[in-house]
C-alpha cells in the first residue's frame, strides 16, 4: 500500500464530498484543494492508475428526485447472452444498477437490475418491457421495504 501524500489525501477529500453542478466542476474541486485544475486531473489520474482510486460514482438519492418506488430485479440470463442482455438492460433510463452474480443452488439468477419509478405498477411494466426486449422470462422482484443506507466510506477525515 502507498503511503499517499498531503496533497493526494486532500484531493480524495475533494472527490469524497458533494460533486459541483457546474459547467466544470474539477476546477472548483482544484480550488478548494489549492491547485490548478490541470494538476488536480494528472494526480486523480495517477491514484487510479496506482489503484488508489478504484472507482468514482454518484449516490442516487432516487426519493429525492420523486421515484418513491424501487426494485432489484434478479433475472436469469443464459450465460453466452449476460454481457448483451447487461448492456441493453443497463441502458434503460429507469435502471440506475446492473451486475452480475454468481448462482447458487435453488437460486438461478445471474443478473441483477434496480429499477426505480414511481410505484410498484410503473416498476413491474419496465421489468416487464426489459424481459420481453431481451427474451427473458424467469426473474424475481425484490422491493425495497426501507432504506437502511446512502453514504459511502470517508478517507482521511479530520477527527
Amino acid at each position: 500500500m502507498k503511503d499517499l501524500s498531503e496533497l493526494d489525501k486532500r484531493i480524495v477529500r475533494a472527490l469524497q464530498g458533494d460533486f459541483p453542478l457546474v459547467e466544470e466542476p474539477y476546477k472548483v474541486l482544484a480550488e478548494q484543494v489549492g491547485i490548478s485544475e490541470e494538476e488536480f486531473l494528472e494526480r486523480v489520474k495517477a491514484l487510479s492508475e496506482e489503484k488508489c482510486i478504484r472507482k468514482m460514482g454518484a449516490v442516487l438519492r432516487h426519493r429525492e428526485v420523486g421515484f418513491s418506488s424501487n426494485v432489484l430485479c434478479a433475472w436469469e440470463v443464459p450465460e453466452g447472452q449476460l454481457e448483451q442482455v447487461a448492456l441493453k438492460m443497463s441502458a434503460n433510463p429507469a435502471v440506475s444498477h446492473c451486475y452480475d452474480r454468481t448462482t447458487a443452488p435453488g437460486w438461478p439468477y445471474n443478473l441483477y437490475t434496480m429499477i426505480h419509478g414511481h410505484s410498484r405498477k410503473e416498476c413491474e411494466q419496465i421489468a416487464d418491457m426489459l424481459g420481453k426486449a431481451n427474451g427473458i422470462t424467469n426473474r424475481m422482484m425484490l422491493y425495497s421495504k426501507k432504506e437502511w443506507k446512502k453514504t459511502s466510506m470517508k478517507y482521511f477525515c479530520e477527527s
